[in-house]
Order: C-alpha cells, then structure tokens, then sequence
C-alpha cells in the first residue's frame, strides 16, 4: 500500500503544553529567551534552549527569574521578540519588570504555568491560585493582557496570539497557563512544519515599537513620561493624563482584545464559567447533565458514579436533551470580558463557578452578574474538579439531590 503523505500530516505532532508552548514562540518569531528553570514550567526553558540556536535566536539561562525579567525587556528594545517562562515562585519575583515593561509600554511575553502556592508550595501540581497576581501583581495603576488555554493546541495557538497582542498593544502579555496544560500531551496542528516564522501584517493600536539604533530618541526608564520621552512624574496633571493612556489603550479596545467561547449556550437556564484546564471536566460535566431525563435521575446519577470509582470513561453521544447547562469558556482572562460575558448568560438564572483556587475569579463574575445567582466551586490542595463533581453541583442548584 502506497504511504499516505500529506502537508496537513506533516505539520501535525503529538505535543506536551510546554513544547506546544515553545514551538508557538518560535513560530511568532520570538527569537530572545532568558529563563530559569522552575517546575512545571522547565520543558519550555529545555526546548527554547535547543530551538533558539537552529532559528538564529538567542538563549540564555540567568541567575533567576528577575534577570530573566529584564534581559527579555532590554532584548525587546534591542530588536527581538522576547518571552520568558516561569512558575508561581519566579512570577512573584518578576512583578516589579512587569510594571517597567508596562510603564516603557515594552512589548514581551511571560508564561506563567501555575502551580500550587503560597511560597515553594506545591511543585509539581496544579492552581489557577495566581489568576489576581497576573492582573495586579505589579505595583501602580496599569492595564495588562492575560490569556488562559485549556488545551495543548491552545498552548501553541495561544503563545502565538500572545505575541501579536504584545506588539499591536505595545504592552506585556501573559499567558496563564497550568501544570494540567504543561505536563498533558495532545495532538497539534501546527504552523510551522516547515519552520517559517508568522508573517502578519499588524494592526498597531499605538505607535510600533522604536527599537535602539534606529535613528530614534527615546528614554526608557520606570518613571513617567511623556511622548518625547521627557519625564513628567512631578507634574500631576500630565502624569494622570500618562497612566490613564497606557490603560485606555487596552481598556478602550477590549471588543479586540476580549475572547470567549460558549457551548450549549442557546437554550441554557444554567451556565459553566470556567478557565483553564477545569474547562475540560466542565463541558464534560454539562454533556452529562445534558443527557439526564426528567425519570431517571437517580438511576443514571448512580451509573455516572459508578463509571467514576472505576476509572472509566464513559463516552457522551449527542443526545442532550434535559438539563438545560452550558458553558462560557473564558480564553482572555484579563481584561474581563465583561460585556461578552453579560450577553452570553443573559437568560440564565445560575452562574457556576469551578476553580482551582479559593474563589478569586468568581468575584468578578458575582461584580458583573448582578442579576444572578453566582455560585463560587472553588477547590484547593493540587486536584483539578472532576466532571462528577461539577454535574452534581448542577444537580444541587437546580433542585435534583440524591
């Protein structure tokens, strides 16, 4: 039999998060990574390490996540795309670069693959603890862009993404992956089977970056300033108008920025919003209460139970037909996609939110559904829900108990 060959089968590969993550920025055309090595986050600073080399980039492993920091801004205004990686631990450390790179509006990617905190915490498992520190860990008043994948493919297709933002906004971009996301592998299509980097014509919301040497005078330095670069922290009135333009620049451009996805959404009276990795057990969970019916409740619930304790999984066909659930899948988590969010669970009365953590992001679901029932499923200590857990929190909002 003749060997089948294809361009779609060349360019596709089994991938753990991290690597997809890697082949992502190589594909932007990052071609600048300074790192250290930090669990779960070390297979992305391992496959740069190798690829930066092959592509014409550079590599450099620094003495720890503050110098990885700042050499990812100075290599920015040197002219390459940059990006760093790191975990919970080197994040915080990072916090302080954030607001410079925010303040000199230094377009550079920082991947934050979560784990389990305070401190050393939990190495190797996962949280979505740091999702407030990804919008306000750095001091001041700033604006910036936080991307949440839940899947290996969108490991790779959200870096890409990352990148554009960065330069079209002229601003950090995170990308607040997690351990779950990291260490999984899963089947990718990529865009670089043939190693070509991203050819895109930008669409610039402010003016593009103005690299060193290129005939340009400019500062770049933490304190305000205005657009010839002169500073103007002790003048109040021009500092205010400087912090409020490098945060209208995204808050008045969220309709581009803002991306969510629903599913089962159309006829919903209770709604999944959730991020991340729990968005898997969450459309699982809403697929299963789709096919509960009206007499046979319990009977099922206790099969699903059953399947559960024994590990296996079970497969969900198309025939949803009971409990109305759906799900908004949050991909830009920052800023929050209010009015998206809003017109997406307009005729629902139930808002559940599952998260690997104490309830953070529910606060600002609660802030903006005012009109309904919010119900916070946070759950700490490393293990991400199960679909179970997340069908019998529907089965209890919605009045069906054991």
């Amino acid at each position: 039999m003749e060997k089948r060959t294809s361009e779609a089968a060349k360019n596709q590969a089994v991938l753990q998060g991290n690597e997809a993550c890697a082949r992502g920025a190589l594909y932007a055309g990052c071609r600048f990574f300074a790192g250290y090595p930090i669990t779960p986050s070390t297979e992305i600073i391992e496959m740069m390490s190798s690829e930066m080399q092959k592509c014409g980039g550079a590599f450099i492993q620094m003495e720890d996540e503050i110098g990885s920091a700042c050499a990812i801004i100075g290599a920015r205004w040197g002219g390459k795309k940059a990006m760093t990686a790191t975990s919970g631990p080197g994040y915080t450390l990072m916090q302080e670069a954030i607001g410079f790179a925010a303040v000199t509006e230094t377009p550079i990617v920082i991947v934050n693959v979560q784990r389990g905190g305070p401190s050393t915490g939990q190495p190797t498992l996962s949280s979505q603890q740091d999702i407030y520190q990804a919008r306000y860990g750095s001091h001041g008043d700033y604006e910036i862009i936080v991307l949440s994948p839940s899947s290996v493919q969108e490991m790779y297709d959200f870096t890409v993404r990352a990148f554009e933002l960065a330069e079209q906004f002229r601003t950090p971009v995170i990308l607040l992956a997690d351990e779950v996301i990291g260490h999984m592998r899963e089947k990718v299509v990529l865009k670089d089977g043939s190693k070509n980097i991203r050819s895109v014509k930008q669409k610039y919301v402010v003016s593009p970056q103005a690299d060193f040497f290129q005939g340009e005078n400019t500062l770049v330095e933490g304190q305000l300033h205005d657009s010839m670069g002169r500073r103007i922290g002790h003048m109040a009135s021009k500092s205010g108008e400087f912090i409020n333009n490098i945060n209208k620049k995204i808050s008045d451009h969220i309709d581009v920025i803002a991306d969510i996805k629903t599913y089962f959404m159309d006829d919903a009276d209770v709604a999944i919003v959730a991020y991340g990795s729990v968005v898997r057990p969450a459309i699982n969970a809403v697929k299963l209460a789709r096919k509960v019916e009206d007499d046979r409740i319990k009977p099922k619930l206790r099969i699903f139970k059953d399947i559960v304790k024994k590990g296996v999984q079970k497969t969900i066909n198309t025939d949803y037909s009971h409990l109305k659930v759906g799900l908004v899948k949050i991909n830009t988590v920052w800023p929050f996609p209010e009015e998206l969010l809003k017109e997406a669970t307009k005729d629902v009365h139930t808002v559940i939110v599952p998260e690997m953590n104490v309830g953070k992001y529910c606060r600002e679901v609660e802030r903006v559904l005012k009109d309904k029932t919010v119900i916070p499923m946070s759950k700490c200590g490393g293990d991400i829900h199960t679909p179970q857990e997340i069908l019998d929190e529907i089965l209890k909002e919605v009045g069906v108990d054991e």
